[in-house]
């Protein structure tokens, strides 16, 4: 009992390590730390999600963008989130900017420790810009087109890697170019991808047409032109630390297809998912969904950052 105490009060510090509490000792027989194990961390999860149904014209050069089902994926999946008890940010259309895109990452980011877990969806339009700081092979930047202005791979990726080792982030990626979130998309017989993003049929697809594109980035060069040649973005995928798997909406040389309850990609994940049910991995997630989606368009399982084998086989949306 006497040497207990004695460690007791030779305590000089203390340190925090994987939401353990360790005491520093130095006395007479012993040097090192002592576990404690009483300490119980909570961990957390939370949840930004994202669904934009439509674009401010003003800043796409006249192109509204008008789809269907976003609100509702992003609705869908705020449910999910709750379910399993995550706190969630919600940005619908309007709300659904740069900045408040960014600054619910940030704000995630200061919150969350080793151990945590983030959750980002996004539904909307794939979009893509000149790569001008030579980091892509097909020499283009693909980016999500929020609300007030798309926003670029490279800054997601310098959001993410705000995130300290060890969190968990997972992305569902609903839109086109959505594979890796850095690729361009292949040509397909029944669009007009120069002025449309409606095929022969009238179902629309989740990706900007290349006139508007090219539009917006001449209406706008200025602006894009100081994101698209920041240095510290340059290769910002490699700065990440956290552990991402991005679930996507189709392959790089695919379209993502809307609908009218949900996207064709959300509207699978949820089959799969029923309601909690579902007990596998986040591939066989992946494997599910792809075997409710149709050939010409295959959800992509991507890996970003830190590997970690036990997160991808937790049950998906576990805290």
């Amino acid at each position: 009992m006497d040497s207990i105490i004695k460690l007791v009060f030779n305590v000089l510090n203390c340190v925090v390590l994987n939401h353990h509490l360790y005491y520093k000792i130095i006395n007479d027989n012993k040097k090192g730390y002592i576990k404690i194990n009483f300490i119980n961390y909570v961990v957390k999860g939370i949840a930004l999600t994202i669904g934009l149904n439509f674009v401010d014209p003003t800043h796409y050069a006249g192109w509204d963008g008008q789809l269907s089902a976003c609100e509702y994926d992003a609705e869908d999946m705020t449910d999910v989130a709750k379910s399993k008890g995550f706190e969630v940010q919600k940005l619908l259309t309007k709300t659904a900017t740069s900045e408040n895109v960014e600054n619910g990452i940030s704000k995630a980011a200061k919150k969350l420790e080793s151990g945590d877990i983030f959750l980002l969806s996004y539904s909307g339009h794939g979009g893509k810009l000149p790569d001008k700081n030579s980091d892509e092979v097909d020499q283009t930047d693909e980016t999500w087109c929020l609300y007030n202005r798309q926003l670029v791979d490279d800054e997601l990726n310098n959001c993410l890697a705000q995130f300290t080792k060890g969190v968990r982030l997972l992305v569902f990626s609903d839109s086109c170019h959505s594979g890796t979130v850095t690729r361009a998309i292949a040509a397909n017989k029944n669009i007009d991808q120069m002025n449309s993003n409606v095929d022969n049929q009238g179902k629309k697809y989740r990706f900007a047409p290349k006139n508007v594109i090219a539009r917006t980035y001449k209406h706008n060069k200025t602006q894009y032109d100081k994101i698209l040649t920041t240095r510290n973005l340059k290769e910002s995928e490699d700065k990440v630390k956290a552990s991402v798997i991005l679930i996507s909406g189709c392959q790089d040389n695919q379209y993502s297809q809307d609908g009218e309850f949900n996207g064709l990609f959300t509207s699978n994940l949820l089959d799969v998912w029923k309601e909690g049910t579902f007990k596998g991995s986040y591939k066989r997630l992946h494997k599910g969904i792809i075997g409710q989606m149709p050939p010409d368009q295959t959800p992509n399982y991507y890996l970003v950052g830190t590997l970690d084998k036990k997160f991808e086989k937790q049950i998906p949306f576990t805290i």
